[in-house]
């Protein structure tokens, strides 16, 4: 059976698929479009590495040098300059071979060396490990892009050369890559507007992720590959009578049916028959100018019946990637929908090469000011990796980011603001400005108040309101979509927190000294004090507090530190304490309602416990007690927000019993689990949870416009170690983005 993806090579769209074979049909291509490279270097690089690599095969049986070769092939199909064609020669060496970075250096410069440095930090990253593991390897990646995006370009070109070549990887191999490459690298390529190299990469992904589904829908195309050429004909002829008749001279009429895996997402997003999709067939006009493009339009609407709602304009509006066409679905000859996309020669070399088309030679690569403003969404999510509080939360901010719908709203003044789609005017306020996003207490839509909460729809023109004393509150992450917003939201929450726990920590300490009659100010200064900083590991008086807010440090144990002739005190106020305790496990004791021996206070069992609803902690949990009047001691996880904000000098030590690990008791915990939008997803969760012997209670699902699937279980489980394998069991699931816990 023939392979669409090879035959569909020569279409505009793509990128040549025919491999590079020797060093002078790379060195041809570089000459064809930079007749002044210095094709000496190249050539040199490639000597190099075929010398690094020698004795080397791939398991093709071809020798090694093959494939770095191709991914110089491809990086030359981009006309991307010579040193980061170098860089595909040699992206191996240092990693594979005994070739070091100063090697590289000394023979290539130091350009090559940083480059080929971050593709081999790239190439070690192991994204079958775990969640969180697989957040902190797309982290340095992203990171690695904002340094020199080209870094990322060899890697993607390393990836599409490895899935041409992928039919000689065990099977099951096979299924795995290809899932992490539709899963990450696809939309990475379609995020930095390299469509050429997205389509095909999406392609193969869906020949070896789904080859049953591939190959029929192969077959489909083929029995009617006649039909489609003569109809592609038709409206090509149809287009070009007409523009005849216009001032338009120059251009180029291109048509072809839309790739396979696009008309797979239509055929399964829609539930339809392949006979059943009538907009399965695209055509591209490329004309001169801008004007151009809407004279075209214009008689395009003229000859064929636009359909309502399909028309957008990319040219008005560029996609934040800086794409740019005018889109536009009609009912073409025979009655059948087809999708017309009018640009011009620049657009559309952006269009198919992204960033890659920016490059400018006489910079030696680099990107000038008014370029890298076009890497906006890159260089935003490298300036907010550092606030995401953890890996894993970091990899769901990324893939929701690459794979997410934009939407465009309008300002008062007119401007257009590009979003995503679900996202709020609170979204919208930190895209133009952090002040504005921290000061948002409202927002007009069309003229009409709308919540905080409300979600924007295409078109929207968005005034947003503002009061001085506003400040972000915990409840806009529960809303809030886009990275920028959720980073500065919590970034704020943070620092009040901190601000509270200074707050809490100067009273406490002010508090325990003058239990004893003393001013803490005369001895939070001096030598004594200076040499506490130096033993606890604080950084200043300000630093102290703030750990005492958070329960980190004892106001009783600093008193003990600074003033040791007060100890005869200190150990009355200790007996104090455990008199206090004493009294309180006495009351919890007497009272007629069962205690609970999972957990020891203060290493006394059989002391009444509750377990604080908002944060549900189960064995195995890092775990924090409070006194509470009239419930005995409160039971939270240590990262609660709640223990940050009670009193802590109603603090306990607290710890699980041995009974806890198996007591057989069941506790219940909530589980949000996003995924795609695919039958058959649920039974799979069922069975993971079925397997680790765990019990759903209930429920609930819903489905987002991006078609994903979010479901919140209420399971009952035994411990932290039984919930850790239920999270693991449900990560495995083909089709999930993202497990975790939820609290009230």
């Amino acid at each position: 059976m023939s392979d669409p993806i090879a035959a569909m090579a020569h279409l505009d769209d793509r990128l040549p698929s025919k491999s590079v074979k020797t060093v002078e049909e790379l060195l041809a291509k570089i000459k064809s479009y930079h007749p002044g490279a210095p094709l000496d270097l190249v050539e040199k690089a490639y000597l190099f590495s075929e010398k690094a690599h020698e004795g080397q095969v791939r398991r093709s049986g071809e020798p090694y040098i093959s494939h770095p070769l191709n991914v110089a092939g491809i990086l030359a199909d981009l006309k991307l300059d010579v040193d980061t064609i170098m860089t595909g020669l040699l992206h191996d060496t240092v990693e594979d071979t005994g070739v070091t970075l100063d090697d590289i250096k000394r023979e290539f410069g130091e350009t090559v060396a940083y480059l080929v440095d971050g593709v081999t930090k790239i190439g070690k990253m192991n994204f079958r490990n775990s969640f969180e593991k697989q957040g902190e390897n797309i982290r340095k990646m992203i990171v690695s892009m904002g340094k020199d995006v080209r870094v990322v370009l060899v890697k993607l070109a390393d990836r599409l050369h490895n899935m041409r070549t992928l039919n000689h990887m065990p099977y099951e191999k096979q299924s795995r890559i290809a899932q992490e490459t539709l899963e990450i690298y696809c939309p990475l390529a379609g995020r930095i507007g390299i469509s050429a190299l997205k389509i095909e990469l999406e392609d193969l992904c869906f020949r070896y992720s789904f080859p049953d589904k591939y190959y029929e829908l192969v077959q489909l195309i083929e029995k009617t590959e006649g039909d489609t050429d003569r109809y592609i004909e038709e409206v090509k002829r149809n287009v070009s009578e007409v523009l005849a008749k216009s001032n338009i001279q120059q251009y180029k009429i291109y048509g072809r049916s839309k790739h396979l895996w696009s008309v797979y997402r239509k055929m399964t997003s829609r539930n339809l028959d392949y006979d059943q999709i009538y907009d399965v067939l695209a055509f591209r006009i490329i004309v001169g100018n801008v004007v151009e493009c809407y004279e075209v339009l214009g008689y395009i609407h003229s000859i064929w019946k636009p359909i309502p709602g399909r028309f957008k304009d990319f040219i008005a509006m560029p996609k934040s990637n800086n794409y740019q066409s005018l889109h536009t679905t009609v009912i073409g000859p025979g009655g059948d929908r087809i999708e017309i996309q009018i640009r011009t020669t620049e657009m559309h070399l952006i269009a198919e090469k992204g960033i890659a088309a920016h490059w400018n030679y006489k910079e030696r690569g680099s990107l000038s000011g008014d370029k890298l403003q076009q890497a906006n969404w890159l260089r935003e999510l490298v300036s907010l990796h550092q606030q995401a509080d953890s890996s894993d939360e970091f990899l769901e901010t990324v893939k929701t980011d690459l794979m997410e719908k934009d939407i465009y709203v309008f300002t008062p003044r007119g401007d257009v603001k590009e979003l995503p789609e679900g996202a709020t005017p609170v979204d919208l306020a930190y895209a133009i400005h952090t002040n504005l996003g921290n000061t948002c207490t409202g927002a007009r839509v069309n003229g009409r108040m709308v919540p905080l909460k409300h979600a924007l729809q295409n078109g929207d023109r968005v005034e947003i309101i503002t009061l001085k004393t506003q400040t972000p509150s915990k409840d806009w992450l529960k809303f809030v979509i886009t990275n920028k917003a959720r980073a500065k939201v919590r970034q704020f929450v943070k620092e009040e927190q901190r601000r509270n726990a200074l707050t809490m920590g100067k009273e406490l300490v002010e508090k325990e000294f003058r239990k004893f009659g003393m001013a803490a100010s005369k001895y939070l200064k001096g030598e004594h004090f200076e040499k506490y900083i130096r033993d606890s590991g604080v950084v200043d008086v300000e630093d102290l507090y703030v750990k005492v807010g958070y329960g980190k440090t004892e106001p009783k144990h600093l008193v003990n530190a600074l003033v040791p002739e007060n100890s005869e005190k200190t150990t009355d106020a200790k007996a104090a304490d455990v008199s206090f305790m004493e009294k309180v496990v006495k009351s919890a004791k007497s009272k007629k309602r069962k205690t609970n021996s999972l957990v020891s206070v203060d290493g006394m069992d059989d002391v009444l416990v509750h377990f604080a609803k908002c944060c549900a902690p189960i064995p195995g949990d890092p775990i924090s007690g409070f006194i509470s009047r009239g419930k005995g001691i409160m039971i939270h996880r240590s990262d609660c927000h709640k223990v940050f904000e009670l009193d802590q000098m109603r603090r306990v030590d607290v710890a699980w019993t041995t009974k806890s690990a198996g007591d057989g008791q069941e506790r219940q915990v909530r589980l949000e689990v996003i995924g795609q939008d695919v039958p058959g997803l649920l039974k799979l969760m069922s069975e993971a949870f079925s397997a680790q012997g765990i019990n759903i209670e209930s429920a609930q699902i819903r489905t987002t416009r991006d078609k994903k699937a979010v479901c919140v279980f209420e399971i009952s489980v035994k411990d932290l170690s039984q919930l850790t394998n239920s999270i693991l069991a449900l990560q495995k699931i083909k089709g999930i983005i993202g497990v975790k816990r939820v609290t009230e």
